[in-house]
């Protein structure tokens, strides 16, 4: 059971948390106020900030703005770089932050850094693509209606339409977007067209769109929500006919015109892929590494720890091929992890519902053994989901999608099954235990869940220390005794060995101008992975450039830290207390992380 309040105790080592003896009561009671003043105007900010963010409050299961958009224009951006610089100007004219401590001194050093952030990210704000394989908008704006806009009643169906019809104007917004990136020498890489068009011409599929015994995957959904409300039969025969015209009237010429401004830029795309291509590319990636990791490690850095990191785990995967009695080289045993049929459930609806209710043991099963590593347990319950139809051909390989802050939806794992053949059942442990328990559920739910910290760091995400945590948790039962089968040890190898080659591939492509295809032979040589899943690895590196660079580094820091814990403290290491010490603080800069590490050890010598 969750325990909302965290040991005082712990917090009390946390965030520079020794209290230092103030000869006056007076100077006490000033510091209390000053971080009362300071914490009331975080909750203000983070108010203002919700309010702008209609998408954040309903995946925070809030239904203020529940039929509208986040703004994506230009001016909005513009907005928000103001916002930065006014609200950077109040914590270094207005708090006092000589005055705060522990967490009040933590959350002061947080905030200012985002804002600091959100002024450099502007700079760069083009140099994004609104549109990919991976996240784009025409994908993650129908996700959205789909898996985040409950319908309880007939005003949520109401906010439902409200939604559909304002896709046209947050398109028209998109496509200037990308518009105005073309203008500044940034455009998608030529092979991201066809499948952003593929799937933007999926979600004008079916009825209403067309004269067809399927419904479309929008009037799907829709209509499969109302038909679970008490609403009477006509009743909801009215919200259908509304809601198909809402997706004839305004979400067909959405993708329409998007798909035109595609096909136009398609034209002058090419097949350059890193983003040394770009004005100032070299400076933009510099920052992106800097911006995902929270470290000032550079790419040549990067990519060498890569290279040792792949020659390691070689090495290790040799010892699995000796305990298995495998006879040939390490790249014979790839060819046979990655052939032989008893290693992949079969490409059918039994076989992928055999794959999710085995996804969904391992999770169980963790579950009962977590005592054993954690003192604080997440409320928010997690379930496996298939990703949906109309995104698996282009969607990642797995991922997770947070539970609301009210409890009314639970944290959901992902598993891609559009092809067996890229999920084989030797990596099935490994990846629930990342996306689910002990991974990005533990952390992102325990996070929401704390009553202890101001609401805007409940939410955030610094990408090293999420998707750190996530490869580290692939590590952890390990170290309780699961992954007894030698060839599901060998599948938390391959994880490893994939996010090592990440570090190769990214830089490879972002700073040494490899091309697509260099990335794709790296990662089909050096691991045992489908080459789909290498096509579909090299392919997010191009449209997300540093992002994969974060899971090793993170883990590689947290492995650093806890290593450095055990070896000062000895008998006093206690491997929960130090879990707290990671997760009981939000997402933190892996900087700062070190920092409430090593107060930690301090106080326990």
């Amino acid at each position: 059971m969750m325990k909302k309040t965290i040991f005082i105790s712990l917090l009390m080592i946390l965030g520079s948390c020794k209290e230092k003896n103030d000869s006056s009561a007076f100077a006490k009671a000033e510091k209390q106020q000053i971080a009362q003043q300071f914490n009331d105007w975080l909750e203000v900010q983070f108010q203002q900030d919700l309010s702008r963010d209609p998408e954040m409050q309903t995946s925070m299961g809030i239904k203020t703005d529940y039929g509208k958009w986040t703004d994506i224009s230009s001016e909005r951006e513009l907005e928000d770089r103001k916002l930065a610089e006014s609200r950077l100007a109040y914590l270094k004219d207005t708090i006092k932050s000589a005055a705060l401590e522990g967490q009040d001194l933590l959350s002061y050093k947080l905030y200012k850094n985002l804002q600091e952030q959100a002024i450099e990210d502007y700079e760069y704000r083009l140099y994004t693509y609104p549109v990919n394989q991976m996240h784009g908008m025409h994908a993650e704006v129908p996700a959205f209606l789909i898996n985040m806009h409950l319908i309880d009643n007939e005003e949520d169906a109401e906010a439902y339409i409200s939604r559909l019809e304002g896709i046209e104007p947050l398109f028209s917004d998109l496509v200037e977007g990308l518009q105005l990136r073309e203008s500044n020498g940034i455009l998608l890489p030529r092979f991201v067209y066809e499948k952003v068009l593929k799937d933007s011409r999926n979600l004008l599929m079916g009825e209403p769109f067309e004269n067809s015994n399927q419904k479309s995957t929008l009037l799907a959904d829709f209509e499969d929500k109302i038909a679970k409300i008490k609403l009477s039969k006509s009743k909801k025969a009215e919200l259908m006919k509304s809601a198909k015209m809402a997706l004839v009237q305004h979400v067909k010429p959405a993708y329409e015109n998007l798909i035109l401004a595609l096909e136009d830029q398609q034209q002058r795309a090419t097949i350059e892929d890193g983003v040394w291509k770009f004005p100032k590319g070299k400076e933009f990636y510099e920052y992106a590494l800097k911006r995902t990791t929270t470290t000032d490690l550079s790419a040549d850095a990067i990519h060498e720890f890569g290279l040792s990191e792949v020659a390691r785990i070689h090495e290790e995967m040799k010892g699995i091929m000796k305990q298995v009695k495998f006879e040939g080289s390490l790249q014979d045993f790839f060819a046979f992890m990655r052939d032989d049929d008893q290693f992949y459930y079969e490409n059918t609806e039994a076989g992928k519902a055999k794959y999710l209710k085995e996804a969904t043991a391992h999770i169980q099963t963790m579950k009962a053994k977590l005592p054993e590593l954690f003192n604080t347990l997440p409320e928010a319950d997690i379930v496996v989901k298939a990703v949906e139809p109309f995104r698996e051909a282009s969607a990642g390989k797995a991922f997770y999608q947070q539970p609301a802050s009210d409890g009314s939806r639970p944290g959901t794992y992902y598993a891609n099954l559009y092809d067996m053949k890229a999920m084989p059942t030797y990596q099935m442990d490994a990846l629930a235990y990342h996306e689910g328990i002990p991974g990005h559920h533990m952390q992102i739910a325990i996070a929401q869940e704390l009553d202890s910290l101001p609401e805007f760091r409940k939410h955030l995400f610094h990408t090293a220390y999420v998707e750190g945590w996530g490869l580290y948790s692939e590590l952890i039962p390990k170290e309780i005794g699961f992954y007894k089968d030698p060839y599901s040890d060998f599948g938390r190898l391959a994880m490893e060995l994939w996010r090592a080659c990440r570090l190769v591939v990214d830089t490879g492509i972002h700073s040494r101008k490899w091309t697509r295809e260099e990335g794709i032979k790296y990662y089909t040589e050096n691991t045992p992975n489908a080459e789909s899943d290498a096509v579909k690895m090299v392919e997010r590196h191009i449209v997300m450039p540093s992002q994969a660079t974060a899971y090793k580094i993170g883990m590689n820091k947290i492995l650093e830290l806890r290593n450095k814990a055990k070896t000062e403290l000895g008998e006093k290491f206690d491997i929960r207390v130090f879990h707290d010490v990671v997760l009981t603080n939000g997402s933190l800069p892996l900087s700062l992380l070190e920092g409430l590490v090593d107060e930690y050890i301090e106080s326990k010598n």
